[in-house]
């Protein structure tokens, strides 16, 4: 059996996130952010719609304009999971975008205005009882911090996130997210360990502008898994150049990489070798294309080598394993069935929907 090590996570305040805990010992939830223009109501619904079937807990969209933050309401009206509305420059959008029914807002006090403009956002969301993240990024560190610190530290960027804290909690106003992001994995590793010891408020976290699908990944998984792997991290958002359903894939991956969560099916599946007579690259793409939707953790294994595959893979819960002209089914590392090499796909789909459906389908393995 497989042991995981216990992650001992940070203490932090919960945050109540629409429907969803952010905070506490609630279980890191994944997020993601639209790329469609939120004024369209129809494509930004159907992308949300996706994301919600990919495993998105929260998501969030920008609000460059009135339009936009007025669109809110349509979207909210037409999506399960809550609703995060991303300011920049202009309190009044945040003002509208909560009286839309946004279930949150991200900004920085710093860019939105003088004490009156921040203090009428954080009445606004107290009224309406929606939480405020505060989200630093290297790229956009205040002039004073980058002139003492020589540049967007670590430490110049948890300077600036708990001076921004302290903006609102003057204000008597504590439902407070706090991310730091940077587009290098140890200078964001570097800068959410400082903060840690700083405050106990939650953490959204993240490895911004990673980029591109196979470097986005690496950095995404080195940033996130180190830091979630040390206990810190309340809520995720993998940062990708791709369709965002992307970044929840990843970041589910991730949760189920440390043991922390379990959503959807765990593919195992081997390298290849010399002794691999079909085609296993196209295989395991067919089958990753029909199992991503299904949500119950199945373990299944696919691999090359019908002799050694079965024992290689023991503790999925289904697999296949392949031959020339025939491979064979098997369930926990006991061949049940042997099928022709063009039907192997099909029979693997077949046994995962009955697991899926709650039909242990048993049979008797062939001797």
């Amino acid at each position: 059996m497989n042991e995981t090590i216990a992650i001992h996570r940070r203490h932090s305040i919960p945050v109540q996130v629409g429907s969803v805990t952010v905070g506490g010992q609630a279980p890191v939830s994944v997020q993601s952010m639209t790329n469609t223009p939120t004024q369209d109501v129809q494509a930004t619904l159907a992308q949300i719609q996706r994301l919600e079937a990919a495993g998105c807990e929260i998501v969030r969209v920008a609000v460059p304009d009135m339009d936009a933050a007025a669109a809110i309401a349509s979207i909210k009206a037409g999506i399960r999971i809550p609703l995060i509305a991303d300011i920049h420059f202009d309190h009044r959008l945040a003002i509208k975008a909560a009286e839309a029914g946004a279930d949150g807002l991200r900004l920085n006090p710093g860019n939105i205005g003088g004490p009156d403009k921040i203090q009428a956002v954080v009445q606004c969301a107290r009224d309406h009882g929606v939480p405020i993240r505060i989200g630093v990024n290297a790229g956009s560190l205040e002039k004073d911090l980058l002139e003492r610190y020589g540049g967007a530290t670590p430490a110049a960027m948890v300077e600036s996130a708990m001076r921004h804290a302290a903006l609102l909690q003057e204000l008597d106003f504590h439902k407070i997210k706090i991310s730091l992001k940077a587009s290098d994995v140890s200078r964001t590793l570097m800068a959410y360990r400082l903060l840690a010891e700083q405050t106990d408020l939650p953490f959204h976290i993240g490895v911004t502008e990673a980029g591109a699908l196979y470097p986005g990944i690496v950095k995404s998984a080195l940033g996130i898994g180190m830091l979630l792997a040390e206990g810190i991290g309340d809520t995720l958002r993998v940062s990708l150049t791709r369709d965002p359903v992307e970044e929840v894939r990843v970041g589910w991956e991730i949760l189920k990489a440390l043991g922390m969560r379990r959503r959807g099916p765990d593919i195992i599946a081997c390298p290849t070798c010399g002794r691999t007579e079909i085609n296993l690259f196209d295989v395991v793409e067919k089958v990753e294309a029909r199992v991503h939707q299904f949500k119950k953790p199945i373990k299944i294994a696919i691999m090359g080598c019908v002799v050694n595959g079965p024992g290689e893979a023991r503790e999925a819960d289904v697999g296949i394993a392949g031959g020339k002209g025939l491979g064979i089914l098997f369930k926990k590392g006991k061949v049940v069935r042997k099928v022709p090499e063009t039907d192997l796909v099909e029979a693997l789909i077949q046994e995962i929907e009955r697991l899926e459906a709650g039909d242990s389908h048993q049979e008797t393995p062939v001797p």
